[in-house]
Parts: structure tokens; C-alpha cells; sequence
């Protein structure tokens, strides 16, 4: 017998998750937090995580909870347009 250790399981690649928020609206995440997409239709969510699944290597699955936006999606603040406008 060999008291070598075995060596740890290889880790997991990539993850896309696809998924809706909780105000409804399709996302697509990656489990690196560095890819975001918002979809007005799950299928369009899926075929835009099929793509990003062969360019990246990554695994597509379902999230299992409520994903949470990186990045938000609410009104943008008058001080942030006066902002854009006068760079």
C-alpha cells in the first residue's frame, strides 16, 4: 500500500448561472463575479450562456436562489447625469 495522499479533486471550472432576480428580471452571472447579462426572456438568457459557456469553458446551470444584480438597475441620480454631460 502507498502512504502517498492522494491528491485533492481537480476543481470545478467556470459557473454561469442563469436565474432570475427577485423583481423578476433574467440573469445571467458567472461564479467569478466578472460577467453579468439581463434578459427580457429566460431562452434569450440561455442561448447568451450557451456562447459565454463555450468562449469561457464554463458549466451552465440554473441558480438555485434568487440571483442578486452586480449591477443595479434602478433610475440613474440627476448628479450622475450632470456628471456625463459635462465631461
Amino acid at each position: 500500500m502507498s502512504s502517498e495522499p492522494h491528491p485533492d479533486p481537480e476543481e470545478h471550472g467556470p459557473v454561469i448561472y442563469v436565474g432570475q432576480d427577485t423583481a423578476g428580471h433574467w440573469l445571467v452571472q458567472d461564479s467569478g463575479g466578472k460577467l453579468e447579462g439581463r434578459f427580457v426572456s429566460r431562452s434569450a438568457a440561455l442561448r447568451f450562456a450557451e456562447a459565454e459557456r463555450q468562449i469561457y469553458h464554463a458549466a451552465v446551470e440554473m441558480a438555485p436562489a434568487p440571483l442578486v444584480p452586480l449591477v443595479p438597475f434602478g433610475p440613474v441620480d440627476a448628479v450622475d447625469h450632470a456628471l456625463s454631460r459635462a465631461a
